[in-house]
């Protein structure tokens, strides 16, 4: 693992947190292909050529003994030290957005994968920063980022030392706490969770700790109605979040942010005209027309929402197989 990872650096596996990487505009020192999958991971390979970023070639178990889990799906960016935010600085962004602060904050997840599934809601929530503490809390790991969908290159996280001393300084500052709680008296649905807010995200087997819990304003339950007793983390997180987003913009007039996509490259720019990328869309177009018109055309698939087509420039068009020599 050495061998690719110096210290402080991080290690970002799978198409889609590459994507979003890049996106961010995250320092990359190399980009790691397993052989086999290069062909079909060519134009993130393009692209990191075109930033001047090193391509090394790695087997797909060292990718899993470095990675640390078998989902990088043949692709890893080396990046530099990821940079944390503050509580002001997560509070800054609700000034900048004209919005009402909204925080997550997690309480001791055991789970990666759980991890990762809340940072990607919250970050389609549209929550300004994730609070969650330094120790007995799964870390951000490249199975975690996988599971987030590169969510985590555009959310301030911050790391603290003391949750609950945290969640009262957030109470301080005007923000009202509130958890999930299978006994709760109300449910998220008829309890108020507009204005300023912290939502607090309990342990996989422990629900919410002591401490924090004495923090909460209040407690709701999300009402089951099924066999099964309790909901996922990462469910009931993901639940209590797009609850409060209905609730803060029920009528969905808040402006969406369209996703960011990378610009093309200075030598793809040279190339590239308004006639080219006409014609190239109205290509695109009847290919895609044609495709539904053929019986029984097999669907496209993606190994993650939203494809590498979708944030990449265009690659250079293939060269046209020499012709065969007239044997007449």
């Amino acid at each position: 693992m050495d061998d690719f990872l110096d210290e402080g650096e991080e290690l970002v596996a799978g198409r889609r947190p590459v994507e979003e990487a890049f996106v961010a505009q995250r320092p990359a020192m190399r980009l790691l292909v397993v052989p086999q999958r290069r062909q079909a991971l060519e134009r993130l390979v393009l692209h990191a050529t075109s930033l001047r970023i090193p391509i090394i070639e790695v087997e797909g178990g060292t990718l899993t003994a470095v990675a640390g889990f078998d989902g990088h799906q043949g692709i890893a960016l080396v990046v530099g030290p990821r940079r944390f935010a503050s509580l002001d600085e997560i509070l800054a962004r609700s000034i900048e957005r004209a919005e009402p602060p909204f925080v997550l904050a997690l309480d001791s997840l055991e789970d990666p994968q759980n991890v990762g599934t809340l940072l990607r809601s919250a970050e389609a929530a549209g929550v300004h920063g994730v609070v969650f503490p330094t120790r007995r809390q799964a870390p951000l790991s490249p199975s975690a980022v996988k599971a987030s969908a590169g969510a985590v290159e555009h959310l301030l996280l911050c790391p603290v030392d003391d949750l609950p001393g945290a969640l009262s300084d957030l109470r301080i500052r005007g923000l009202r706490i509130v958890g999930a709680e299978a006994g709760a008296p109300l449910t998220a649905r008829q309890s108020d969770l507009r204005g300023p807010l912290t939502i607090v995200v309990g342990s996989e087997g422990q629900g919410l700790s002591p401490a924090v819990r004495r923090r909460c304003d209040f407690v709701v339950r999300i009402p089951m109605r099924g066999a099964i007793g309790s909901l996922n983390a990462a469910v009931a997180g993901s639940i209590m979040l797009f609850e409060a987003v209905a609730q803060r913009d029920p009528d969905g007039k808040h402006a969406e942010t369209p996703p960011t996509k990378l610009a093309p490259t200075p030598e793809a720019a040279e190339t590239e005209s308004p006639e080219v990328e006409t014609e190239a869309n109205e290509a695109s177009l009847e290919e895609e027309a044609g495709a539904s018109s053929a019986p029984d055309a097999p669907a496209a698939t993606s190994d993650e929402p939203g494809s590498t087509d979708d944030l990449l420039p265009e690659g250079p068009e293939p060269e046209p197989p020499p012709a065969e020599p007239n044997r007449a």
